[in-house]
């Protein structure tokens, strides 16, 4: 294993990635710069520990596998790429059961006693967000998740003209929400 002292590891992804291409045990620099935010990325969409730690397992053997390939402009865009398509992946596979099934399951939820003493500030968020149109959240979900405008471009494969029409409608559409919520 290549194992560098602190002092010695570049600070740009890019000779990171270099440093990785040629000898994969280079990688755990960029791993241990990214896993946080990207495990918080896989989070706000999942919604679980387990997922947000499956997605992000995923997301990462995935990125070793393919960094032989890489030729981007931006590591942490390609890397959120890879996490974006790796949660679409887990939301594609989700199980649906008919309702009449669900009679007999029992209800591992939170208490209402439990959500009441969840933090507030986290359920609005989500339910603000759960409004907004798929491509709206996936925008602003992004950029919480701290990736510029071009690097939401690429994630989403998208223009970064789209990405900025998005990212307006989406905050517009949030402020007309919380105006709602304001008047009642």
């Amino acid at each position: 294993m290549v194992d560098l002292p602190e002092a010695v590891i570049p600070d740009d992804d890019d000779a990171l990635v270099a440093r990785a291409k040629q000898h994969p045990a280079a990688f755990a620099p960029l791993y241990r710069r990214y896993v946080g935010p990207i495990y918080g990325y896989c989070y706000q969409r999942l919604g679980t520990k387990e997922l947000a730690e499956d997605a992000t397992s995923q997301t990462f053997t995935k990125a070793l596998a393919a960094l032989p390939r890489y030729r981007s402009d931006s590591f942490r865009g390609w890397l959120y790429t890879i996490a974006h398509n790796v949660v679409t992946d887990l939301h594609r596979r989700r199980p649906t059961t008919p309702l009449d099934a669900t009679w007999d399951v029992a209800d591992h939820a939170p208490s209402p006693e439990a959500q009441t003493i969840a933090a507030e500030s986290e359920r609005n968020v989500r339910r603000l967000l759960g409004r907004l149109t798929p491509g709206q959240r996936d925008v602003i979900e992004l950029e919480l998740a701290g990736l510029t405008g071009p690097e939401i471009a690429t994630v989403l494969g998208r223009r970064q003209g789209a990405i900025r029409a998005t990212r307006f409608r989406a905050y517009s559409a949030l402020r007309d929400l919380l105006n709602e919520g304001a008047d009642s």
